[in-house]
């Protein structure tokens, strides 16, 4: 690889990674269904994507403070979004569940956030825009895995 395509590199590497903050920023700011905060819609979506946790577990993943983390728990538990249960392997700890309305919830909001992202880009993109977007990130999941 010469010079030029190692800058050319560099810079493509900067440009991901900058549009790629800015897309994740603007796909958690969309409304949620029922109107969940952002925290909220992010725990939802960590349970989903890891399984249960406990709050602690949860307040780290999250970065926030625990006392924040147990007022987002209690808040999706009165929404019946979330259940608290008896660690198996511990009981004096409580792990947090998505309940069945938990996961149907955050999967409407994926489906909601792949709509607008879907409409967007059919609004602001040719097809050719469009196929591009395709080929890099069939190019950044090889990345991905590498």
């Amino acid at each position: 690889m010469d010079e030029d395509e190692a800058l050319l590199a560099t810079r493509a590497a900067t440009e991901t990674w900058v549009v790629l903050g800015r897309l994740r920023r603007r796909l958690e700011s969309l409304p949620s269904e029922g109107g969940l905060s952002p925290a909220q819609a992010s725990v939802l979506t960590r349970l989903g994507k890891h399984g249960p946790a406990s709050a602690s577990e949860l307040a780290a993943a999250e970065r926030v403070r625990p006392q924040s983390m147990a007022k987002i728990v209690v808040s999706l538990e009165q929404a019946g979004l979330v259940e608290r249960n008896p660690d198996p392997e511990d009981g004096r700890r409580q792990v947090i569940t998505l309940t069945e309305q938990g996961a149907a919830r955050r999967q409407g909001d994926r489906e909601a956030r792949q709509a607008w992202l879907a409409a967007t880009l059919r609004e602001r993109g040719s097809e050719e825009q469009i196929r591009a977007v395709i080929t890099a990130m069939a190019l950044l999941d090889e990345v991905a895995h590498s």
